[in-house]
């Protein structure tokens, strides 16, 4: 396994620790995208941040962290399944200059208006319930501090975040406490372990963060404690879009509106937003859409609104 996510526990079990290095899965977010350094730093380090997130939920289905800015950048998205199959998705403002000492802050929240948001969305749904979301304004200088921002805003569990991203890995650790069981001694024990995991987690620098395999980082950080630790999981890219589901969409457009695109530009050209895999249907194509009369399978997108 080429990308992993380890998760391990402090002896007292008050404080986990979890760590997040992408190689595939992020070469597989840029392989039909060319983003400025800017763009891919902050990218890589929400792809890093969703998979570390994701890998607590409790339910199946997927875990989305969204920024929306009023800035050169408008949207960053990642999806992250609760297998921890990703997707990610930029959307840049046409015209707009991505500098390449570019921050969050610049790219995203020029006018003081970004977002951030983190929507949870279990698959098997009761009925009547509805995706979480919650959103906060888009604070703190990096992707790091804007979760933190969000987990204290929404009074989560007292969470730090460290995330770096290139253009051929995107890594993270993640520092969380756990519910206090057993009293005041039990609270004192945890808080003092989450100290102490925060203070030799301070000192990693974002090269060894970004070119040390999980087990390096963890016994140079934590290498006289005692750690408990837990099978890796696998990390990977996983974009279900598909020809046939391209097909589906465009049917959904209606004949019409189909054959207007064919008049005005000979052939109809769709990209995934997510992927970038790009889909050319030329008339005969077109015209089998609406002639083929088998039932069309459960649609699914592949873009974003």
């Amino acid at each position: 396994m080429t990308d992993q996510l380890k998760k391990f526990l402090f002896e007292d079990r008050s404080v986990r620790v979890q760590a997040v290095r992408l190689h595939e899965t992020w070469l597989h977010a840029q392989e039909h995208h060319d983003y400025p350094p800017a763009i891919q730093r902050l990218l890589g380090e929400l792809m890093a941040a969703a998979a570390l997130l994701a890998a607590n939920i409790k339910f199946e289905g997927s875990l989305v962290l969204q920024i929306q800015g009023t800035g050169p950048v408008a949207l960053l998205v990642v999806e992250c399944q609760s297998d921890l199959g990703m997707r990610a998705t930029v959307k840049v403002r046409e015209g707009q200059e991505v500098p390449p000492d570019g921050t969050m802050q610049s790219l995203l929240n020029t006018n003081n208006e970004g977002r951030f948001i983190v929507v949870l969305d279990p698959r098997r749904k009761v009925p009547g319930q509805q995706a979480y979301q919650g959103i906060v304004p888009l604070e703190g200088d990096t992707v790091a501090e804007a979760l933190q921002h969000y987990m204290k805003a929404s009074e989560q569990l007292d969470t730090r975040l460290w995330l770096q991203a290139d253009g051929q890995h995107a890594a993270g650790l993640l520092i969380q406490r756990l519910p206090d069981h057993g009293g005041t001694a039990a609270s004192e024990s945890g808080a003092n372990t989450l100290e102490h995991a925060i203070v030799m987690a301070e000192t990693i620098k974002p090269d060894e963060l970004l070119n040390s395999d999980i087990d390096t980082i963890i016994h140079r950080l934590y290498w006289e404690d005692t750690m408990i630790g837990f099978e890796p999981s696998q990390v990977r890219w996983h974009c279900p879009c598909t020809r046939e589901r391209v097909g589906n969409m465009l049917r959904t457009l209606g004949e019409q509106e189909v054959n207007e695109i064919l008049a005005e530009q000979g052939s109809v050209q769709i990209t995934c937003d997510f992927c970038g895999k790009p889909y050319a249907f030329d008339p005969v194509d077109c015209s089998g859409l609406f002639t083929d009369s088998r039932p069309m399978p459960e649609q699914d997108p592949p873009t974003v609104h």
